[in-house]
Formats: structure tokens, sequence, C-alpha cells
């Protein structure tokens, strides 16, 4: 037997040589060959260095290898037949556009994945979280969407340069004609990518809004107020407005301030203690930090307080203070401690000589029978 193909051999290989569509057809089964192979040994290598975690990842640069070396192998057989110099290039084109198709797909899910996993990692750069993946992700698609079309106009050799020049004209007249909405999109990109706030925070704008932030478009910024009323707020206003982020900073709790006035000649001793008290045996003041209490001045009607205390969270602010100044109002009526109310002490002189009488406008003594 091998003797045989010892014999047969040298012909068949002779044979193939002398006919170009024998010589395509090894070609191609050769590149089909190594292409099964690449692929392989592709996922072999990216398994061991990425670990299980990364299977979909693996399988997509896995498909991209084993695709593109048999693609080549279908050009390079091609370039070999004995066909016509039109046939084969309209037959190459299109080859070479399926070879773009499978690049951009695969970059598209690549970087689809690379993006999704870089967004979870604590060493992730502040422009790649899971807020910002979706418009990168889409901005990813067109850019690749658009190199693909180039490369594949090109494959087929048309000439783009008056397709780029019609293209930049409309770009021109389009940006003018969406100024604001253009402005509200380099906005809402420039908001998920910089993050002054997050979904869920209280935010309280420089015009008085105040509310929780319940959705982060590219157009615009959506708040759910305390009266259950949304309102959305155009990115370009949300860009240039000053913005205080009650959840903002490593903690989410907040600080809330009661303000309490106490009549002149209280023991302030006492009203200090009552108002420590009253901070805790409240459910939603924390312990920590603790409570505090400070004598910030001194009014024409009362000696000012502000109790200090922190709650959990944003949203328990109007709650806590109402309980807060229900319970001051409470014990300081139990302790004796009085609240003033402003008051005027109204003094009227009279001016006139012994003798005189009152001026027009003035009221005289009764004169009535």
């Amino acid at each position: 037997m091998l003797e045989v193909l010892q014999d047969q051999v040298p012909g068949w290989l002779a044979e193939i040589g002398r006919n170009p569509w024998l010589r395509s057809g090894a070609n191609l089964l050769l590149y089909l060959v190594l292409a099964r192979f690449g692929g392989w040994l592709t996922g072999a290598v990216l398994s061991r260095w990425l670990g299980s975690d990364s299977r979909r990842l693996t399988s997509t640069v896995r498909k991209l290898v084993l695709r593109t070396v048999a693609l080549a192998g279908v050009i390079t057989s091609i370039e070999l037949l004995p066909i016509g110099a039109r046939v084969a290039s309209l037959t190459l084109a299109g080859v070479e556009s399926l070879l773009i198709l499978v690049w951009v797909a695969a970059l598209i899910t690549g970087g689809r994945l690379l993006l999704e996993g870089a967004s979870g990692r604590r060493t992730a750069p502040n422009w790649v979280r899971p807020t910002t993946v979706p418009l990168l992700n889409n901005l990813m698609r067109v850019l690749l969407a658009l190199a693909g079309a180039y490369a594949i106009l090109m494959a087929w050799n048309v000439n783009v340069t008056g397709l780029v020049a019609s293209a930049g004209i409309v770009g021109i007249a389009l940006s003018f004609a969406a100024q604001d909405t253009l402005g509200n999109l380099f906005a809402g990109v420039a908001i998920l990518i910089d993050r002054p706030y997050q979904f869920g925070d209280y935010i309280v704008l420089d015009s008085g809004e105040r509310g929780q932030v319940t959705h982060i478009g590219l157009r615009s910024t959506r708040l759910l107020t305390r009266d259950d009323e949304e309102v959305s707020i155009p990115n370009g206003i949300m860009g240039r407005a000053k913005i205080v982020n009650e959840s903002g900073g490593p903690y989410t709790k907040y600080r809330l301030r009661v303000k309490i006035g106490v009549a002149y000649g209280s023991d302030i001793d006492q009203v200090m203690a009552v108002l420590i008290h009253i901070a805790a045996d409240h459910p939603n003041v924390c312990r920590i930090p603790e409570p505090r209490v400070r004598l910030r001045g001194f009014g024409d009607s009362s000696v000012d307080f502000e109790l200090l205390v922190w709650i959990e969270e944003p949203a328990l602010r109007g709650l806590a203070l109402h309980e807060l100044n229900c319970s001051v109002y409470r014990r300081f009526a139990a302790e004796g401690i009085t609240i003033p109310f402003p008051q005027r002490d109204v003094h009227l002189r009279d001016h006139r000589q012994p003798g005189q009488a009152p001026s027009a406008g003035l009221a005289g003594p009764d004169q009535s029978p």
C-alpha cells in the first residue's frame, strides 16, 4: 500500500501543479485546515489567559480568526483560477465585502463585551461606567459601521469623494438647524461621563427645583419631586446650572438643621440638654455622627439655637424636620422653656407746649357728650 502511494503521490502533485482548478481547490483546502487550527489555538490561548469568565469574548475572537483565514483562502484561490478579469474583480470585491462585514460584526461584539466587563471593575476610568456603556456602545457601532461602509465602497472601487463632500454639506446644514438639540446631546454626554449626579440622587438646582433623579438621557434629565411631580430639564440647562447633590460624597447621610429660638433669661444649659435628648430619642436620627447643639446668635426677640443632626437619606428630611419640631414644642412646654414671638414696644411722646391745641391729624380729647 505504501509503495503504491509513493508511486502515485508525485503524479498527483504534478497534476495539481498543471491544473489551475485543482491548484485552487488544494489551496482552499489548505486554508480551511489552517483556519480550523488557528481557531482552536486562539480559543485555547485566550481561555487560558482570560479564564472562564470571558467565554463570549474568547468565542468571538476564535470565530473571527477562523472566518478571516477561511475567507483569505477563498481570495487566494480565486486569484489562481483562470477566469476573466471582470468576473474575478467582481468576485473578489464580494468576498472582501464579506470579510469586512465579518470584522465589523466581530469588533462591535468584542467592543461591547470589553465595555461591559470594564464597567464593572473598580479600576475602570471614570468615563467607563454602567451608565455610559450604552452611549459608548452606540457611538462605537456608528463609527465602525461608517468605517465598514467606507471600506466596502473602496473594495468596489467606488469614488467616495463626492459622497464625503455631500455628507459634509448635509452635516453643516443639520448642525445649524439643530443647535439646541446638539447642545443638549453634548451636555448629556458630558453628564454621563463626568457624573455630577446619578440615578436615585437627590439634587437641588440653583433655580429651586429639588427632587430625586429618575432618568438621565442624552436630551434631558428627569427629577421626581416630593409632590410626585416629574420635572424634565434639558441637559443644556443642567450643564450650566449650579447643582447641589444632597446624596453626593462618600455617604448618603444628610445633615438636618433645626432652628429654635428661646426667650432671653432662659437657662441655656437646660435648653441644650433638652435638645440633645430630643435628638437621641428620635428613631430617624443617626447616632454617628452624634447630634450637637450650637448657639448661633442673639436675635431681636430670642436667643437663637440650632440643633444639628444627621439622617440616613435626604428623602427623610421633611418628615424628620416635622417630627423634631413637634418634639421640641412639646418638650419645651413641659420643661417650662419659653419660645418667644416677635414683639415691638411703641412709645408715644407728646411734644406740644402747655396749652397748645393738637395738630391736624392727631386725635384730641374725646369731646362727645
